[in-house]
């Protein structure tokens, strides 16, 4: 058998094996010529001479591709995540993200193409050299072409526990003192409190604390007593002021979950819980029915559902021996409506409507009715003037203190009764000062005039002496010498 002639020996430079009749390696060895370069194959057998020139480079060359192939079975077992040597490219390497997923470029093919055929260590090495793997290589699982990403479950966030609910809104619940008693309300804004407004009476200014204890003072800036609501601002609002939000009343559902914050009874930062037994509409007005115990000085505090949202205004609490746990409270979306300027149609009170529904259930005669509806007309009308006489309150002691000389005797619930009281004003006013004293006497006179009015007509209407008694007593009106 004749042996095979070598046509290719390998570079020492970068290992590759380079066609006799190159004299420079692609890497850029200069490769010392051959001493008898063969033109071409020999298909004859060699002489004597030249089988001996032909076994030296032949048993060279099986020598170094047997090398090879154990180098490369050695580099295949290893799977070196980068290659130990890595021969020059011309081109950048690619970016690692890419680099599972590109190709050789045209020119790279085109030159590997006409080159000559590479053994197998010489090919992983041109084949790192290029960024890409070996094909024997498997892609890593994160590289497949069309993944599906992994599927992402959507968690629902649990409900905050209710200590969590209560202790954000409680710093927002405040106790409201008024001259004729006192009840609760909330922040809904930093300036702005909402409460009842048969909490406030006919006063034009109150007394807000807080759950520290802290006071400041609030005026009444809106009333809507047929929806019982009350609005108070106050000046120099602290920004920092803990608000509460405002839900729906009237989207509220029966077994729906309500907690009551307020002041019953005077202990402040109280909690009762319950839940909605119904939602009634009576007379335009709706009322949020509940559970939830509802006692005197809760009037104006906020019931919040389970987000500390506010869905009503607590209003009233039925305690008797025939009604147990039944509470009531202004949805808070007739609150809303009066915030922001526009205000709902409702005829009568939500006391009034309440009563009315009640009564007209258990065979409560006209005459009771129309009494009770009187009786609600002259309230309103002392509430108002109450306000006129919570002015003249202020008005009257500017005047005292500038323009009047000496003393006042008795003791009355607004010392300007005195009008009416002889030897009451004992000293002089000062001179320059009989206009203002007169101004005030005719605002006196006014507000006599319209209590003694509407006195009367509640009493030919009906209305029991003892309910015009009480409601003078709530705003400050009661004087036995209104007829004087």
């Amino acid at each position: 058998m004749n042996d095979q002639v070598s046509f290719s020996r390998v570079c020492p430079a970068c290992g590759r094996r380079v066609p006799n009749k190159v004299a420079a390696c692609r890497c850029g060895e200069t490769l010392e010529p051959l001493a008898d370069p063969i033109d071409a194959p020999s298909m004859a057998a060699p002489s004597a001479a030249s089988n001996g020139r032909a076994r030296g480079p032949l048993v060279v060359a099986g020598t170094s591709v047997l090398a090879a192939i154990a180098g490369a079975t050695v580099f295949f077992a290893m799977k070196p995540s980068q290659p130990a040597v890595a021969a020059p490219v011309a081109a950048p390497a690619a970016p690692a993200a890419q680099v599972r997923q590109q190709t050789a470029p045209p020119a790279q093919e085109a030159e590997a193409e006409n080159a000559a055929p590479l053994d197998a260590e010489s090919r992983v090495r041109a084949a790192f050299a290029r960024g890409v793997e070996p094909a024997t290589s498997t892609p890593a699982a994160s590289t497949v072409a069309g993944a599906a990403p992994a599927p992402v479950m959507a968690v629902n966030a649990a409900a905050s526990p209710l200590e969590d609910v209560i202790g954000r809104a409680m710093p927002a619940v405040v106790r409201v003192e008024a001259s004729g008693g006192f009840g609760s309300g909330f922040f809904v804004s930093p300036d702005t409190i909402v409460t009842n407004v048969h909490v406030v009476g006919g006063n034009s200014s109150v007394t807000i604390r807080r759950p520290d204890g802290t006071t400041t003072p609030a005026r009444v800036d809106t009333t809507a007593a047929e929806f019982d609501i009350a609005i108070l601002r106050i000046s120099n609002a602290d920004p920092n002021q803990p608000t509460l939000a405002m839900g729906s009343g009237m989207q509220a559902r029966a077994g729906q979950e309500v907690i009551a914050l307020g002041t019953p009874l005077g202990l402040q930062n109280t909690v009762t819980r319950g839940i909605v037994s119904a939602v009634r509409a009576v007379n335009g007005v709706t009322l949020v029915q509940t559970d939830a115990a509802i006692n005197p000085g809760n009037s104006g505090g906020p019931l919040v559902d389970r987000s500390g949202s506010v869905i009503a205004i607590a209003t009233m609490g039925m305690r008797s021996a025939v009604a147990q746990g039944l509470s009531f409270g202004v949805a808070i979306e007739h609150a809303q409506a009066l915030l922001s300027g526009r205000r709902t149609v409702a005829t009568g009170t939500p006391v009034a409507g309440l009563s009315q529904a009640m009564t007209a259930r258990q065979g409560v005669s006209e005459s009771d009715v129309a009494r009770e509806a009187s009786t609600r007309a002259y309230e309103q009308v002392i509430a108002s003037t109450a306000r006129k006489a919570d002015d003249l309150d202020d008005r009257w002691r500017t005047f005292k203190g500038a323009c009047y000389e000496g003393r006042v005797a008795g003791a009355f619930d607004r010392e300007w009764f005195a009008f009416w009281e002889q030897k009451a004003m004992q000293g002089a006013v000062s001179p320059g000062c009989g206009q203002m004293f007169a101004d005030l006497r005719r605002s006196a006179e006014d507000v006599r005039g319209t209590v003694v009015s509407a006195d009367e007509a509640a009493r030919q209407a009906g209305v029991y002496p003892g309910r015009r008694r009480e409601i003078l007593k709530r705003y400050r009106l009661d004087y036995s010498g209104w007829e004087r």
